[in-house]
């Protein structure tokens, strides 16, 4: 489920913190996966806050109906929310029950968050409309539950819980955000129940995301080793300009570069080189596009007039 492009930017952040940290290329090997394994738990924190806000709301109404006075609303509140069909397949899919066994304590320790939020929510235009329509229908439960999901996913005290939880949290959570989003839009009626394998970030038993891993892991371990080598091939490409002043981030984003290109028969040269200045953007600084392409401009011509650079395959992977 996670793209290379994103892969790619997660192998630059952990040879960066590697060397930065002087950690041995096992340790950096071995961090790069237990960091890919915890998005799969805040994918899943993510999108059980549905079936939190809904099992919140429920209470909200059992504690209005107890009033001493309630009103009209309170004594008759709609359970539309409550009886919301895709969000109650969400809660009775096998597979995400066990992950919630496993993660979903930290929403235990936060139901006052969750609770806020649905009083928050319940204010709103989306949910008057949507609890109003006399219309139950599947497609319309699911467009108000991803209405909901896209609402959780801004609160800034649930997205504070799940900061703390994890450090590595902060930087991915929006991507992830954006991940579920566009999983909860596939699910369909007919084949949303209990026994559907539920789409986590990395899932191995998925051939893509398996492949995807496996050009991930040999892209790191092809980058930490040809990294002295891509550092004297910087150097005889400098002009006017001391190696010592190239951006660390810059001189990485190149080294990966090389190793792709040099390790990675199957994809294009320009799609690599596309890539590396697209993450500089991201990562370095306004300027690092302009160098990383003209270093690899000069780079690429070199490799392949040495032969260290074979592409081949009927398709060449375009991402």
């Amino acid at each position: 489920m996670l793209s290379r492009h994103f892969l790619r930017s997660k192998v630059l952040q952990a040879v960066y913190a590697g060397r930065c940290e002087e950690v041995d290329n096992i340790g950096v090997s071995r961090d790069f996966d237990y960091h890919i394994g915890k998005l799969n738990e805040l994918g899943v924190l993510q999108v059980l806050l549905l079936p939190r806000i809904v099992e919140a709301g429920q209470g909200v109404m059992e504690e209005g109906k107890k009033k001493f006075r309630p009103s009209e609303e309170e004594r008759n509140p709609s359970m539309k929310l409550v009886e919301n069909e895709f969000i109650r397949r969400m809660a009775d899919n096998f597979e995400l029950k066990k992950h919630a066994e496993k993660w979903g304590g930290c929403w235990d320790l936060h139901e006052d968050l969750v609770r806020e939020a649905f009083l928050e929510f319940r204010k709103r235009d989306e949910y008057k409309k949507y609890v109003n329509d006399e219309e139950h229908t599947f497609e319309k439960d699911k467009e108000f539950a991803i209405l909901m999901f896209r609402y959780l996913m801004n609160r800034e005290a649930l997205r504070t819980v799940l900061g703390e939880r994890s450090l590595l949290w902060e930087d991915d959570f929006d991507q992830i955000a954006q991940y579920n989003f566009m999983m909860l839009k596939t699910l369909t009626e007919e084949d949303f129940d209990e026994a559907m394998m539920w789409p986590v970030m990395y899932d191995k038993r998925v051939e893509k995301d398996e492949a995807d891993m496996v050009f991930a892991r040999q892209l790191l371990r092809d980058t930490m080793a040809l990294r002295d080598e891509a550092e004297e091939l910087i150097k005889s490409h400098l002009q006017g300009w001391e190696f010592e002043r190239v951006s660390r981030m810059d001189v990485l984003l190149i080294n990966m570069a090389v190793a792709e290109l040099t390790g990675c028969p199957s994809i294009p040269e320009k799609v690599t080189v596309d890539e590396y200045i697209e993450l500089s953007k991201e990562f370095s600084s306004d300027r690092s596009k302009l160098f990383i392409n003209g270093i690899l401009d000069k780079l690429v011509s070199e490799l392949r007039s040495k032969g260290r650079i074979n592409k081949s395959g009927r398709g060449l992977i375009d991402n």
